[in-house]
């Protein structure tokens, strides 16, 4: 989800960044061998990798926690939510080697879900995760139960982790519009455009099970069917086979 933040959001959220910023310390650091393990048991695009590029996956992780603070607000952030975060952040690029993230310095996590507020103890709080803008540019609000959750329960096609840094990567060419231009080969942007509308329709009509809320509009289109791409491959490729072979050209480019 992206959105525009509010006046009360933006009071709120200037005093949460203000502390977060003066108790700032250097990041902390995770070596390949805690890293491993984590990825190993939580993370099935990992597991699915051959030795080599598993041993790149986790360099990649790391350069990740390098250079973004990931920051707990109201919880305390642990391993596995550094470890999982990262991998929510190289999984969409993981077939780009020299790609890295311009537009994110800071990831904050939340114990669960928020309002558009940014309140966490309202009955409207239903935000699983947020690309920051405005004064909140290049900020990433994130629910940490969530982050774990979308790892953990594979089947159910959702994360995220991987939503919302998918619509970092669309955002990268600096429209946010379902058309990820720095990754998709000119030739292909306008069938994919056409496909989304397609299957926008279909899920409308009850005739998909991709995720209503990829109706949306285009941008949580391409975030909510990269969820599935990423966390079930196999059952989109046999469901969606024209929307598979799209999403492989512009994530999985030919080496």
């Amino acid at each position: 989800m992206e959105t525009i933040i509010g006046i009360a959001g933006i009071a709120i959220m200037a005093v949460l960044l203000s502390l977060a910023f003066r108790k700032k310390k250097a990041l902390p650091t995770l070596a390949s061998d805690t890293i491993q393990p984590l990825l190993q048991e939580h993370v099935a695009f990992y597991r699915a990798l051959n030795v080599e590029q598993k041993a790149q996956f986790e360099k990649r992780v790391i350069g990740f926690l390098e250079k973004v603070h990931i920051t707990g607000v109201n919880t305390t952030v642990e391993d596995i939510d550094r470890a999982l975060v990262a991998a929510g952040a190289i999984i969409p690029i993981f077939s780009f080697p020299d790609w890295e993230y311009r537009n994110i310095h800071e990831v904050l996590l939340y114990p669960g879900s928020f309002d558009d507020e940014f309140k966490q103890d309202t009955s409207d709080r239903n935000i699983l995760g947020m690309v920051g803008t405005g004064p909140m540019q290049n900020v990433m609000i994130l629910s940490q139960q969530n982050v774990r959750d979308g790892f953990r329960n594979t089947p159910d096609k959702h994360n995220t982790a991987i939503h919302e840094f998918v619509h970092l990567v669309d955002k990268a060419d600096g429209s946010t519009d379902g058309l990820p231009e720095a990754l998709i080969p000119h030739q292909y942007a306008r069938p994919w455009l056409k496909r989304i509308h397609e299957e926008m329709q279909l899920i409308r009509e009850g005739r998909s099970d991709i995720n209503y809320y990829g109706t949306t509009n285009e941008a949580e289109f391409l975030a909510v069917v990269s969820e599935y791409f990423f966390e079930k491959p196999a059952e989109m490729e046999k469901k969606h086979p024209e929307l598979y072979d799209l999403l492989k050209r512009i994530f999985l480019p030919p080496a």
